[in-house]
């Protein structure tokens, strides 16, 4: 069974506690704070593994990990950062917030690693407590707790070519002429079941073709497997739509154009509008009765709209180098980057709605450097990976829409200066 679809839970660890101790030396009765902060919980990572092309491994089991970061130890011991866990899926998965549906990450054009939970920070032992006024701190800092959510991962084929058309009209013979695929051939309605994947090799450069399984009309809403092979689509930039101009099975192959169109427009009017191409398959099998001949019929129809018509057989060969070349020059005149879907949630916003409280002061010691602290912030720094360069917006953001950069600017800071937060500096620029 091809899997494209799963619905998983994923955890990231939960950051260790610091740990409350004194130093207990022998002629050392009564000696400072030592307790060792917690260490770091561990981060949910997906990771793209070129050997796979299902989602098979996420049917069966559902729930995902990573470890919990250990407590910190007396001696001023840091406890164990905990384990990521590491989920690998086929190039050009989808991970989805399962609620709403938006998306999260997309596995492909490059994009071969990404975290997508953050493990929660360690907290800090006593040790760090210690001031002048307080010589015995008796609390530690507990770790910053796990995030968790629903995904569900959705697997869209890539390829640079969509070939569509109602069951039974050829697609699977055509993929196997012209490309290295070999999907099973059998004349039978639903024969194709998976998506096949097969490259085209041509002087100048191949590309990449998918045969779509056979869609249906109400496909757009769900019928039969509608949705399911819909999504396979998603990423094509030339779309091949093969009928059969014999009507060996008395289908009218204007109706199958015009039908599919509309589930297309049904499903993403972004899609329909892509550049397209009729192949009119079992040219050989048409039965010259003196009648209008169904390519010309085609071609009437559609070559107005800017929709040409290609004559072949897939079974004979006959019309197929005709074919490849036109699809080649339509894909040299699209765009060449590769279609990947943009972020649309982010994980590390979940639970930043409550309102808590910060503080923003010009640090006394230092000169031109401003500290500013506040569990929403720690909150914030603890999930978001400033590493990236959407997690740095996101940060910048959030200092903004919180009013902390307007109070940084009323308290005096100046281009250049430092603002300190929980461990970590950034110089300031307007």
């Amino acid at each position: 069974m091809f899997a494209d679809r799963a619905k998983i839970f994923i955890r990231s660890g939960k950051g260790g506690d610091g740990h409350v101790s004194f130093r207990r030396e022998l002629y050392v009765p009564n000696g400072g704070p030592d307790g060792g902060d917690g260490g770091k919980g561990g981060d949910v990572i997906f990771q793209v593994d070129e050997g796979l092309n299902t989602l098979y491994d996420y049917r069966h089991k559902r729930k995902f990990k990573a470890e919990d970061g250990e407590e910190g130890g007396k001696r001023r011991c840091h406890g164990k950062n905990g384990g990521d866990i590491i989920l690998k899926v086929p190039e050009g998965t989808v991970i989805k917030e399962a609620e709403s549906g938006k998306v999260i990450a997309d596995m492909s054009g490059g994009n071969t690693r990404q975290i997508i939970l953050k493990g929660g920070q360690g907290g800090a032992g006593n040790q760090h407590f210690a001031t002048s006024t307080m010589q015995v701190p008796k609390y530690a800092r507990p770790g910053q707790p796990a995030q968790e959510l629903e995904v569900l991962l959705e697997l869209k084929v890539i390829a640079d070519v969509g070939l569509v058309g109602f069951p039974n009209v050829g697609k699977s013979t055509l993929l196997s002429r012209v490309t290295n695929a070999q999907p099973k051939i059998a004349n039978y309605h639903f024969t194709t079941l998976n998506p096949n994947l097969g490259v085209v090799d041509m002087d100048g450069g191949g590309f990449v073709i998918a045969d779509i399984p056979g869609l249906i009309e109400g496909a757009s809403e769900g019928v039969g497997l509608g949705h399911e092979f819909l999504r396979h689509i998603e990423r094509t930039r030339v779309i091949i739509h093969l009928v059969d101009a014999a009507s060996t099975e008395g289908r009218d192959p204007v109706a199958d154009v015009y039908a599919i169109n509309q589930e297309l427009k049904a499903y993403n009017e972004e899609i329909a509008a892509r550049p397209q191409i009729i192949a009119a398959n079992k040219i050989d099998a048409i039965y010259d009765g003196g009648g209008d001949n169904p390519v010309e019929r085609l071609k009437k129809e559609f070559e107005p709209q800017g929709i040409r018509v290609l004559p072949i057989s897939a079974a004979a060969g006959t019309g197929l180098q005709e074919l490849l070349y036109y699809t080649r020059e339509l894909l040299n005149g699209t765009e060449q980057e590769p279609i990947v879907f943009e972020q649309e949630f982010f994980p590390e916003e979940m639970n930043m709605d409550v309102q808590l409280p910060y503080t923003v002061e010009k640090s006394a010691e230092e000169e031109g450097v401003f500290i500013v602290e506040g569990p929403r912030i720690e909150k914030m720094l603890g999930y978001t990976n400033l590493d990236s360069e959407k997690g740095f917006v996101f940060f910048q953001n959030f200092l903004k829409d919180t009013g902390i950069l307007k109070e940084l600017e009323e308290a005096g800071i100046q281009e250049g200066d430092t603002v300190r937060m929980y461990g970590l500096a950034f110089e300031y620029f307007r």
